[in-house]
């Protein structure tokens, strides 16, 4: 319930503090007095849009506040989800506007606007003209009837919508997929094909064309390798003039020096050990020079190897590390389109069985659907024989369609409201307060099916008079009873019927200025005296009091 609403410098308003009560609020005023401002500021200060504009002129920033009541758990429990704990039933929702901020609070703490729009669904309902044009489309009708029916239809309505959700994201994920493995059989072939190529080479390591090289400029030049090399071995200690002899010599010379001086002993080992140095570097040249041999098929084998190897490298990249990670980038796109292959496979057997599950669930929403329709259709049409339209049909048609989100029904409000026209689509109905009246008794049926503590109607007396509003003010009545209702009236019938009244006026001195008042007996008897004839008079307070 809303019990009150504070405002500062909002559009034309300075400070208001408006107390509602239970049961029925009626707010009244002269025509532009300012009383959808009230309604306005509401709107705002639970999500609706705002510009820096309803900033009152002069002012820094407006400030909005709501005073509320509930013992509604999905709040409690949406509020406790994002670590905000009321107090008790009571809490405050306020809204502080800036030239370049909006900053929203629930007792103090900031929060963001989503949060606000999410529990205000289940706080108030507003309706407006606006909304009377949403309700009467024809795409918001399936949503009124699951909405009436979600007492019982509640859980499948939710459990149809999450399967409905991942059904589409399977048929997106298979198109994803297709679109994925659009190549041709001859590309897929081709890449193939790559992959065996790079395969059959066998390449383990990636410097094997480097070794392959140096091994191949050896076996190109044996000839001249074991010539040298023999030369080499010659020179070293083949003949009484190489020299390993000439070495030999000299060891023996001083080894007899060193009989005569012992300080040439060092210098005798080094000679020693730089003349095995020697033998064994010639035995080396002389095995290495011996072995060299013209190997023809090896030379052969490493020129196909390289040609293999080279052939690779044009194709696949600069170097064998190129060609590996090229082999492996090709091994995972071909591996990807046969899974793919297999994933398609295997989606559009989950797609068949989901659409399947779906189906199912949607026909026994559509049977539930029809029952309730033939309920909600009965109820509307005794509340508006209650609302003076005697000779009135309702009927909501359901046909089938192509299972969608909504399930397989299209649902539309037909209706007639003249015994000699035929049923008609709900947004046909020409008449003003013809959709007041319909509008009032979806609200009432609604209203008695949800738990919104707060009902607000901005006019709903557009386009109706005498009999028929004695009618909607009974019915207004009756919703009181049993929730919370806010009404802008211009209708002195429906305004006399208030538990609170509530009256607007605008004042011009140095600066227009907006003020509400709740009126006391007196006051309240004047108001709907003019309201009724325009003017206080004996004739229109008398009425009022008849009224009363």
């Amino acid at each position: 319930m809303l019990k009150s609403i504070s405002i500062s410098n909002y559009i034309l308003i300075d400070n208001w503090t408006v107390d509602f009560h239970k049961g029925l609020n009626v707010i009244t005023g002269e025509t532009g007095a300012g009383k959808s401002i009230l309604i306005s500021a509401i709107d705002v200060v639970l999500g609706g849009k705002c510009s820096k504009d309803t900033i009152k002129t002069g002012k820094e920033k407006a400030l909005i506040e709501l005073n509320l009541s509930t013992k509604n758990s999905d709040v409690i429990n949406i509020l406790k989800s994002n670590e905000i704990e009321i107090s008790s039933d009571d809490f405050v929702i306020s809204r502080e506007i800036t030239s370049t901020t909006s900053k929203y609070r629930i007792d103090g703490m900031l929060v963001n606007q989503n949060l606000i729009k999410e529990i205000r669904g289940y706080l108030l309902d507003v309706h407006s003209q606006h909304q009377s044009y949403t309700f009467l489309q024809k795409k918001y009708h399936i949503k009124l009837l699951d909405s009436y029916a979600r007492s019982t239809c509640g859980e499948l309505l939710e459990k149809y919508a999450e399967d409905y959700k991942a059904y589409v994201g399977l048929k997106k994920h298979l198109e994803d997929l297709k679109n994925q493995s659009q190549m041709t059989e001859a590309q897929i072939d081709f890449l193939k094909f790559q992959i065996e190529e790079i395969e059959a080479a066998g390449i383990e390591d990636i410097n094997e064309d480097e070794n392959l090289n140096k091994e191949l400029a050896v076996l190109e030049n044996a000839e001249k390798l074991k010539e040298l090399t023999g030369s080499a071995y010659w020179s070293l200690s083949n003949d009484d003039t190489s020299i390993m002899s000439g070495l030999s010599q000299i060891k023996m010379n001083l080894s007899k020096a060193v009989q005569l001086d012992e300080s040439l002993k060092d210098i005798e080992g080094s000679l020693i050990e730089a003349n095995e140095i020697l033998r064994e570097l010639s035995y080396s040249l002389r095995d290495y020079s011996q072995n060299m041999d013209n190997d023809t098929e090896r030379l052969n084998l490493i020129q196909e190897r390289l040609f293999v190897l080279d052939k690779l490298k044009r194709k696949y990249g600069g170097s064998l590390e190129d060609v590996i990670n090229t082999y492996e980038k090709l091994s995972q796109e071909y591996s990807a389109i046969e899974n793919s292959t297999e994933e398609i496979e295997q989606t559009e057997k989950a797609i068949v069985q989901a659409e399947y599950d779906l189906l199912k669930l949607a026909k026994e929403i559509s049977e539930k659907r029809k029952n309730y329709a033939e309920v909600l259709s009965s109820l509307i049409v005794d509340t508006l024989v209650k609302l003076e339209l005697p000779k009135c049909r309702f009927e909501i048609g359901i046909n089938k369609v192509e299972l969608c989100e909504n399930g397989i029904d299209d649902v539309e409000f037909l209706i007639s409201t003249n015994i000699s026209e035929p049923l008609k689509p709900l947004e046909k109905v020409a008449s003003g307060g013809e959709i007041s009246r319909v509008m009032l008794a979806l609200k009432s049926i609604f209203a008695q099916n949800d738990d919104i503590d707060t009902v607000i109607f901005d006019e709903i007396d557009t386009g109706i008079s005498g009999k028929t509003s004695q009618a909607v003010a009974d019915e207004i009545v009756s919703l009181s009873k049993y929730r919370q209702i806010i009404m802008i009236t211009h209708q002195a019938i429906l305004a006399a019927k208030a538990d609170c009244h509530l009256y607007v006026k605008k004042t011009q001195g140095d600066s227009t200025q907006v003020n509400v008042y709740k009126l006391s007996e007196t006051d309240r008897l004047n108001a709907l005296a003019e309201l009724a004839s325009g003017e206080i008079t004996e004739e229109s307070l008398s009425f009022a009091k008849t009224l009363i």
